[in-house]
């Protein structure tokens, strides 16, 4: 979709994803394939600017698919995240000793990445006590319950999946898409927002927006994907 609005933020995905450096921690939004940034995964995914990553996500896509893409293409050296056997790539590389994987229960995953962007260092939480999970990890009693420390997480980048922005810069997101992306959009130096559509400012009710621009650093338009019955399908190019 070609944008003929003045936005300051907008780049190119390619212009985009030249910000993420070798090595870098990069949140990336989305649940299973909803609220992915397919376009900015697709761009880093075909060049070999950004290597050696540190994926935090919730899962790593589907074969093939989404952050899937990232992990044939080489992109990745370790995941961060709460569930990775939808991907079988992510079981074979992991076996492999081609992937580090590091797991962190879903719910503690979110309130991390909230914490981090909250500028809060961490927390103590009852899940995963007495799992392989809690091995090497800080522990406390509090009211007779054993608590594990966990850091709060922030990375350098961050990309995340919005349905609109305004030309400044506020994001709205669509129902379930909202998952991690919004406080994923609070918690890392340099915030890059993939969007399938840019107005004016004024068009959004001020409770519609979500994520505020003061958090946005870079908008790239969607231009690879269109939504037919519910999923992102990539246009024939």
């Amino acid at each position: 979709m070609e944008n003929t609005l003045n936005c300051e933020k907008l780049r190119s995905a390619e212009e985009a994803v030249k910000w993420i450096q070798y090595g870098d921690q990069v949140l990336v939004g989305g649940f299973g394939l909803c609220g992915t940034p397919f376009t900015l995964i697709d761009t880093i995914a075909e060049s070999d600017h950004a290597r050696d990553l540190t994926i935090i996500s919730n899962n790593l896509g589907e074969a093939g698919k989404g952050l899937g893409k990232l992990l044939i293409s080489k992109h990745i050296k370790k995941a961060i995240g709460s569930y990775f056997t939808s991907n079988r790539d992510a079981v074979k590389a992991w076996k492999s000793g081609e992937l580090e994987i590091e797991l962190i229960p879903q719910g503690t995953l979110a309130e991390a990445v909230r914490a981090g962007g909250a500028g809060i260092a961490g927390f103590y939480t009852k899940t995963a006590v007495g799992t392989k999970l809690a091995d090497g990890k800080e522990e406390r009693v509090f009211d007779g319950e054993r608590y594990l420390f966990v850091r709060g997480i922030k990375a350098n980048v961050a990309l995340i999946k919005a349905l609109k922005a305004d030309t400044m810069g506020n994001l709205i997101y669509s129902n379930t898409a909202r998952n991690f992306n919004p406080m994923m959009a609070t918690a890392a130096d340099l915030i890059i927002a993939e969007v399938d559509e840019i107005v004016e400012v004024g068009t959004f009710e001020a409770e519609q927006i979500v994520t505020p621009h003061t958090y946005v650093d870079i908008l790239v338009l969607n231009d690879r994907y269109e939504k037919i019955g519910g999923e992102y399908v990539e246009r024939s190019r």
